[in-house]
């Protein structure tokens, strides 16, 4: 009893400067002044770093250099010049604050995408996208109904599941069943490009810039629905054009089985449990987004538990089985039994990383003063509709959360339609080039015939013209935002 209450006591004693430095924080940002570097050597350093990260990570495939990394090591050199300059002031808390803040706002949003990750890699684990896929590909659906059915799963789903794990599923069905016409296959790609990031643009739940938006309480939940109908337009307006490209013909229909592994429908269930406690814990509890997530990884966690002890009680880890074919049974493996720390491990860390230095050093150019230059041209000198479609348009290279959360940095003063307008631009501007968002890059690099920069550019003046009229809707239907 005593050693355990020696090591509670340990513990809090740890806690002290933790708890004494946080509630410090507010005073000190409020009462000390950040220096302003944009003139000076910090600053200049600051911008050739983050530069010099962001080629680099752009470069991904030239170089082979996975774009965590340039990211990570930038945003740590540009926090170390910034503290060191400080800390010879006499003001070394003040940047480390900075920091600190900078550093809550990532680990909000990486909470939020882990679990939302791990969720994904547990239905892939259980078998639900081979299944989703297996069941398309036997149905006999003709290329043009492939097309469409593909595009409106990318759209739905995108709302719920990240951009890129939604390309990846709807290219491979389009992949597997345009074997035999790669025109299929490329319009079919770039249309689920447009549907995927036109879907996650009007959920806060689907997409990094609306997500951020969400965290930062600009927005009211209910408040992103507004922008469905201009997303539809957004999606719709190339898809009806592409139609028309769409090869007639019907392929060949798939013999393969489903086999869901067990547990598969209640790790679809608890998933929806976990989104739906996210919004509930948000709207009702006022708490970050992150709170509710994180007790639906527990409660897939406890599934996890269920699943191992119970194991030995059923014949075959495919107890829920569809069989459209007369096939045998795969092999039980209990080596392969469900491990949901195998599925956080899982995770697509490079990318998580990645927002992480762009974040950190995103943070540090506003914290020198370069975001509030340029928030008084965007939104002081120019008009806040040109800025934010301007802003919109530079997302069809770089990256859309970052841009959203350089937005955030520069607390830009804008009614909620300008917000909607943002996100919706930064949302759908992506899908004007190939490299301008996930699902693009991701589908670059999984189809290795038919779908190619080349071939995305030549659609790009129809996904502009979707751009810009999913904006008119905008104005039109969200006058009241205004």
């Amino acid at each position: 009893m005593n050693s355990k209450l020696l090591q509670l006591l340990s513990f809090a004693i740890l806690l002290l400067p933790a708890t004494a430095f946080a509630g410090e924080a507010p005073e000190i940002l409020s009462s000390h002044q950040s220096l302003n570097l944009t003139r000076h050597i910090v600053g200049y350093l600051s911008i050739a770093v983050t530069v010099l990260a962001y080629i680099a990570a752009m470069s991904e495939e030239v170089i082979e250099l996975r774009k965590s990394k340039p990211m990570v090591l930038g945003s740590a050199i540009v926090w170390f010049a910034i503290c060191i300059y400080y800390a010879l002031h006499g003001e070394a808390k003040v940047a480390a604050v900075a920091f600190e803040s900078n550093l809550l706002a990532y680990i909000e949003l990486l909470l939020f995408i882990l679990v939302s990750m791990t969720y994904i890699n547990a239905m892939d684990e259980r078998g639900i996208f081979d299944g989703l896929r297996i069941w398309l590909l036997s149905r006999q659906y003709s290329y043009r109904q492939l097309f469409w059915i593909t595009g409106v799963l990318a759209f739905f789903l995108s709302t719920v599941i990240s951009g890129l794990a939604v390309g990846l599923l709807m290219g491979t069905i389009a992949a597997a069943v345009g074997k035999r016409s790669k025109e299929f296959v490329a319009l079919a790609c770039v249309n689920i490009v447009v549907a995927a990031n036109a879907g996650g643009s009007f959920s806060p739940l689907g997409g990094i810039s609306t997500l951020f938006v969400w965290q930062h309480k600009i927005l009211k939940f209910h408040e992103f629905f507004s922008l469905t109908i201009p997303c539809l337009v957004n999606f719709l307006f190339p898809a009806a054009i592409m139609h028309f490209f769409v090869p007639k013909e019907t392929p060949l229909a798939s013999t393969s089985a489903i086999w869901l592994r067990r547990g598969s429908k209640r790790v679809i269930s608890l998933f929806i449990v976990t989104l739906a406690i996210t919004v509930w814990s948000n709207v009702f509890l006022q708490l970050p987004p992150a709170a509710g997530m994180m007790a639906g990884l527990g409660l897939l966690q406890f599934f996890s538990f269920y699943l191992k002890r119970t194991a030995q009680e059923v014949k075959s880890e495919f107890a829920h089985v569809y069989k459209y074919f007369q096939v045998e049974a795969p092999t039980d493996n209990r080596k392969q039994a469900f491990d949901v720390f195998k599925n956080v491990g899982n995770v697509e860390w490079d990318t998580l990383l990645f927002f992480y230095g762009a974040m950190m050093m995103i943070g540090a150019l506003g914290f020198i003063g370069y975001l509030d230059a340029i928030a008084q041209f965007l939104f002081g000198q120019i008009s806040p509709t040109i800025a934010n479609i301007m802003i919109g348009l530079s997302s069809a290279f770089i990256d859309n959360g970052t841009l959203m959360f350089a937005v955030l940095s520069m607390h830009p003063d804008l009614p909620p339609g300008q917000w909607l307008l943002l996100t919706l631009t930064l949302g759908v501007g992506g899908s004007l080039l190939a490299i301008g968002s996930a699902p693009g890059v991701g589908l670059l690099g999984q189809i290795k015939e038919g779908y190619t920069f080349a071939f995305h550019m030549r659609w790009m003046p129809i996904i502009l013209l979707g751009y810009f009229a999913s904006i008119a809707v905008h104005f039109w239907i969200n006058a009241r935002y205004f």
